[in-house]
């Protein structure tokens, strides 16, 4: 337990020790740790049940057959919906109305697997039976249906991956106003060129008599 504070210590810059058990995320994940185990040995209704007194408790909405690893922490956590066949990899960090769900009605592994020390921020929607790649960062809003390779980061709707792949990113931390934009820098980058050759392009006048 020592070890599972201080990794949310690390993580969020706000948090102080003697705050700590207001955090709604600990208890939806202590809730969640229940409901699981009753989940794996096949109980019915009480896993979903405990689920959704969790919901009720903190907003946090985590079905009972996510596997979740160690050090699971949820910033905030209001609005946050984890679906049945996640599977969340050891210091992931998820912020405020994620979602990690399907996109349709097909059966089996049909949600995301995160693995470890992704961070996922606020408002984010990660779909379908999708990888994410261990220290990957998804920026705010985005909307990801694609596989995510190691040490990136993906922004936009729908989700791009911004290349930092080869490049460890060290610590938790994600700076949400720094977010690379590809589609606004193309659009400058054709601005650039429209103002480069505007000479070019200029219709002739004819000179007066």
């Amino acid at each position: 337990m020592f070890g599972y504070f201080k990794s949310i210590l690390d993580r969020d810059p706000a948090a102080k020790w003697w705050e700590l058990p207001l955090y709604p995320s600990i208890y939806a994940l202590l809730l969640h740790r229940i409901a699981h185990i009753l989940w794996l040995c096949w109980v019915p209704f009480f896993p979903r049940l405990i689920s959704q007194i969790s919901r009720f408790l903190t907003g946090i909405e985590i079905h009972p057959g996510a596997n979740i690893g160690k050090c699971f922490f949820i910033d905030h956590g209001m609005g946050t919906v984890i679906g049945e066949t996640t599977e969340i990899g050891d210091y992931v960090t998820l912020f405020q109305g994620v979602t990690l769900g399907g996109t349709g009605k097909e059966k089996g592994k049909r949600h995301p697997t995160l693995r470890n020390h992704v961070v996922v921020a606020a408002g984010a929607k990660v779909l379908g039976n999708i990888e994410i790649g261990e220290y990957s960062k998804v920026g705010a809003n985005a909307v990801v249906v694609i596989k995510v390779p190691p040490h990136s980061t993906v922004v936009g709707v729908p989700g791009r991956v911004v290349s930092l792949r080869g490049q460890k990113l060290e610590g938790h931390e994600l700076d949400h106003n720094m977010l690379p934009d590809p589609v606004l820098r193309r659009l400058e980058h054709l601005e650039r060129d429209l103002a480069r050759h505007a000479g070019s392009y200029a219709p002739r006048t004819k000179k007066k008599k």
